[in-house]
């Protein structure tokens, strides 16, 4: 009985061994006879009761080899087959054909708007400043005129860090003006562009991520007209001497008096209408005289000088520029929109 399984397991090894496997197809079937889970070789397993004792030593390594047979024949063969298909794929490759180049990449539009603004404003004497994005409630806050009280506090719209009721992420880059104002005398001309955060509802006007450009000027009788005329000189510059504009009324605790600029966007799409809420108007910053409890708490003396801020926000004017009608591209990433952008400098 025993010679008989010896003789099957020769039998099988020579099977395999001559097994003919010319394409994948023939590879996959070579496998599930000899290798599936219902492959030819379990049943041999099964003869061992039937092997005498001093056999089965013998008979265990001849059924493994057999095994080891099988799996060896298999992966040389899939070894073989996958290079003569990678082979077969690179005669197909037109090697005269020109070369995709692919994306190559593109500055970011709040980037090149951001890039703009800095631009226009140092033409005219204003010098960047930067600053940290983590920042304390006083130069965020206290320093800028910001009550107590005050609903930006709250936090519903700011983001302070974990177990902290002092630290925060700046949400505006007024921060940099405190503490230029702490560190340096009149007179004092810097722009602050950077990254701001706020707790609010992210939307296809707003979001709770975004960049801003502020400017400050201090010195010795400044006025609310030099304001309109740098801010005009800045207008016509970004959008073009036609560009319409318009100055409101308005209020921020380190300002005073205080206002808002508006750009006229237009009202000829649906999202015209949807970006302007209607009026044709989209608003890019806010700006006005320095409050002089601000000059104060930064140790400047307000009796012997005055000064304007401005604020601005780089994404409605990357939208503007770019006639973009939702915000949230801008944080996306998606490489569809940037692409558009490709031309860009």
């Amino acid at each position: 009985m025993s010679d008989n399984v010896f003789n099957k397991i020769a039998a099988m090894m020579t099977e395999i061994q001559s097994y003919t496997i010319d394409n994948a197809e023939q590879l996959e079937a070579f496998r599930i006879q000899y290798l599936g889970s219902k492959n030819a070789i379990k049943p041999i397993f099964g003869e061992i009761r039937n092997v005498p004792n001093e056999q089965k030593k013998d008979f265990g390594q001849k059924v493994n080899e057999l095994k080891q047979a099988a799996e060896g024949r298999f992966n040389t063969i899939q070894t073989l087959l996958k290079k003569q298909s990678q082979s077969e794929a690179a005669a197909d490759i037109d090697l005269s054909a020109p070369a995709y180049s692919g994306f190559g990449g593109a500055r970011h539009p709040i980037a090149t708007t951001m890039g703009k603004i800095i631009d226009i404003f140092e033409r005219i004497g204003f010098v960047v400043a930067e600053e940290r994005e983590i920042e304390d409630d006083w130069h965020n806050f206290t320093a800028m005129n910001t009550p107590e009280d005050h609903p930006a506090r709250d936090m519903q719209d700011t983001f302070y860090l974990k177990d902290s009721v002092t630290r925060l992420l700046r949400t505006h880059t007024s921060s940099v003006q405190s503490r230029m104002m702490t560190a340096n005398k009149p007179p004092i001309r810097i722009i602050a562009p950077g990254r701001v955060y706020r707790n609010e509802t992210i939307s296809a006007r707003s979001h709770c991520q975004f960049h801003q450009v502020e400017g400050l000027y201090i010195d010795e009788k400044v006025s609310f007209a030099d304001m309109k005329q740098t801010l005009l000189y800045f207008t016509r510059e970004m959008y073009g001497a036609d560009k319409e504009i318009r100055l409101r009324p308005s209020y921020f605790p380190f300002t005073e008096p205080s206002a808002e600029m508006d750009v006229y966007w237009g009202l000829e799409s649906e999202t015209d209408y949807k970006i302007t809420k209607g009026t044709g108007y989209l608003e890019i910053l806010g700006c006005g005289m320095v409050d002089p409890n601000v000059l104060s708490n930064c140790g400047i003396d307000p009796d012997k000088y005055s000064g304007f801020a401005f604020g601005m926000g780089i994404e409605r004017q990357a939208m503007l520029l770019y006639n973009i009608g939702d915000i949230r591209l801008l944080f996306e990433n998606d490489i569809r929109f940037l692409k558009q952008f490709q031309s860009v400098i």
